[in-house]
């Protein structure tokens, strides 16, 4: 085998490995609704929103961020204006809502 074919049999071992390490970190996240900051969420924030980068408020209920498995709950949020605590959710949420939805 010459020099060049072990090299590019190196890098494609090294592409399939790499492939499955980012489908592995992938796995390790989820969807948390009603984290994210206006125009920082994941795709499909709702009626009215297109895909990532669309929502309108902060910490709108129907947009979502990926986060580490396990965490959505436990994101500290600023509570909301009358006092209630603002939790994330792994369901969409109809709270924090734009008024032209």
């Amino acid at each position: 085998m010459s020099t060049q074919s072990k090299t590019l049999a190196l890098l494609g071992a090294m592409t399939a490995a790499l492939s499955v390490a980012g489908a592995a970190s992938a796995a390790d996240q989820e969807k948390c609704f009603g984290v994210s900051m206006a125009g920082e969420n994941g795709c499909a924030a709702g009626p009215g929103t297109t895909c990532a980068g669309t929502s309108k408020v902060d910490y709108q209920g129907n947009a979502w961020t990926l986060v580490p498995a396990g965490t959505c709950a436990e994101i500290e949020l600023p509570a909301m204006e009358d006092g209630t605590a603002r939790m994330g959710s792994l369901e969409a949420l109809d709270r924090d809502l734009p008024m032209d939805m």
